[in-house]
C-alpha cells in the first residue's frame, strides 16, 4: 500500500486486553501503525456474596476473573470449577488457579456447555454492571440454580488528543470494535471525519453502529480475536 495512504489501526479496548490484540495486529500486519486509545475502563466492585456454598463459577470475561482474584486475595473462598466464555477468559482463570474449561464462544455457548455437562449446581456467575443479556435466569429457568454477582463496571472514557486527530483526518482508520457497547460510544464520537474501517466482533456489534458512515464494513466470523484478524486481512487481499 502506498505509504501516502497507509491507515491507522485505532484499538479501543481496554488497556490489558488492546495490548494483545495490539501485539496480534503487529505480527500480522507490521507496517501498520496502532494507536490505543481505550473507550473503556474498569471499574472492581466488591459486592457481598449470597450465603451459599458454591460448586462452580461462570465467568464472562477476563475482567471477571480479575474480579474472582480479588476475592480470593480478600480470603473469599470461591469453588475451583470455571466455566468460561472463551479461551482467552479460560486461559486467564487457569492462570489464577481454577480449574477452567472454555466453551470457545459466546454466552449461548456457555449455557449449551453446562447445561450438556449437567454442571453441579449451584453456581456463580461474577459478571459487569452492563453485560448483554442474564446468564443467571436461563440457567435458573433450566433447573439449575444460579446465582450472580456484579464485580465490575466498565466506565467510558474519553479519546486521547491523538485518536481525535486521526479520527478528523481523511487517511483511512481501521477500527475493530469488540462489544455492541464500545461501537455505541464510538458511534457517538464527534467529528468523525476519516474514512473509517470497521470490524465488527459479531453482527450484534455491527448493529449498534446504527447509523454511522463507514466507507467498509466487515463482520468476523467467530466472536474471537483471531477470526478479527483474519477479517481484517480482507482490507489487503494481497496480504490476506
Amino acid at each position: 500500500m502506498a505509504r501516502q495512504s497507509r491507515p491507522t489501526v485505532l484499538l479501543t479496548r481496554p488497556l490489558a486486553q488492546g495490548a494483545r490484540f495490539a501485539a496480534a495486529v503487529a505480527q500480522r500486519f507490521p507496517d501498520l501503525p496502532i494507536v490505543s486509545a481505550p473507550l473503556l475502563a474498569p471499574v472492581f466492585l466488591s459486592p457481598p456474596l449470597p450465603p451459599v456454598e458454591f460448586a462452580g463459577l461462570i465467568l464472562t470475561s477476563e475482567t471477571g476473573t480479575q474480579g474472582a482474584r480479588r476475592f480470593l486475595a480478600d480470603g473469599v473462598a470461591l469453588p475451583k470449577r470455571a466455566w468460561c466464555v472463551g479461551d482467552q477468559t479460560a486461559a486467564a482463570a487457569t492462570a489464577a488457579g481454577f480449574d477452567a474449561e472454555s466453551a470457545r464462544g459466546d454466552a449461548a455457548a456457555l449455557v449449551a456447555l453446562i447445561k450438556v455437562q449437567k454442571a453441579r449446581p449451584p453456581l456463580l456467575h461474577l459478571r459487569g454492571r452492563d453485560s448483554r443479556g442474564d446468564i443467571a435466569d436461563t440457567l435458573n429457568s433450566a433447573g439449575i440454580e444460579t446465582h450472580s454477582a456484579i464485580v465490575y463496571a466498565q466506565e467510558p472514557c474519553d479519546l486521547t488528543p491523538q485518536a481525535q486527530a486521526i479520527l478528523a483526518g481523511d487517511a483511512p482508520v481501521i477500527v475493530p470494535l469488540f462489544s455492541p457497547r464500545t461501537a455505541a460510544l464510538f458511534a457517538a464520537v464527534p467529528d468523525l471525519n476519516a474514512p473509517l474501517w470497521v470490524v465488527a466482533l459479531s453482527p450484534t456489534v455491527a448493529q449498534a453502529l446504527a447509523n454511522l458512515p463507514v466507507a467498509r464494513l466487515v463482520t468476523a466470523t467467530k466472536p474471537d480475536a483471531a477470526a478479527m484478524i483474519t477479517a481484517m486481512a480482507t482490507f489487503f487481499p494481497t496480504n490476506a
